[in-house]
């Protein structure tokens, strides 16, 4: 079972990465996100099924992303030339193609083990997602079954209720009110 890190530092990481278009490798750490939101989330491996589904959904939302302060970054225990592949490959055969963000390398599995997402039989990830707040705390996390993928609306309406300040029932979304404690 996951560890709950949710109100807890997240434990920092330098990982290589590749861009979103393919082009390019560098290096990530969790402090290049000082002062900013990230959505920090687990896939289990490259050229997969339910993966690129989710990897492209939040693509298609990361303009809303970051308008609201945040960034989003994908890892798996696949290496930096595996997610530069899958990038450059074309969706019809499978590819993910080009993402607004870049995807990290998690090949010595030691991040993964630190955010408890690491599934030892496989040597992959699993499902994992992490809102991580602008002074570095988790302040959401949610593991879930390989065979669904997330939602990047859900993610996203999640990111607005952390950043709202207020008690956020079930389905809130901006604009609406907050409970009042009694």
């Amino acid at each position: 079972m996951a560890e709950r890190l949710v109100g807890k530092p997240a434990p920092a990481f330098t990982m290589e990465t590749v861009s979103g278009d393919g082009e390019s490798f560098g290096q990530v750490s969790l402090s290049d996100y000082k002062g900013k939101w990230l959505i920090f989330f687990f896939y289990p491996m490259d050229f997969t099924f339910v993966c690129p589904t989710e990897i492209t959904a939040l693509s298609n939302r990361y303009d809303e992303f970051k308008k609201l302060n945040c960034e989003v970054l994908g890892v798996s225990t696949d290496s930096k030339f595996s997610h530069r592949a899958w990038i450059k490959t074309p969706v019809e055969e499978n590819g993910l193609g080009k993402i607004q963000y870049p995807l990290a390398s998690d090949n010595t599995h030691q991040v993964s083990k630190e955010y408890g997402v690491y599934f030892e039989p496989d040597g992959t990830a699993m499902r994992g997602l992490f809102i991580i707040d602008p002074e570095g705390v988790i302040r959401y996390q949610v593991v879930s079954d390989d065979a669904v993928g997330r939602s990047a609306e859900e993610t996203l309406r999640v990111l607005q209720a952390l950043q709202s300040g207020g008690l956020c029932p079930a389905d809130w979304k901006p604009g609406q009110k907050h409970l009042v404690a009694k």
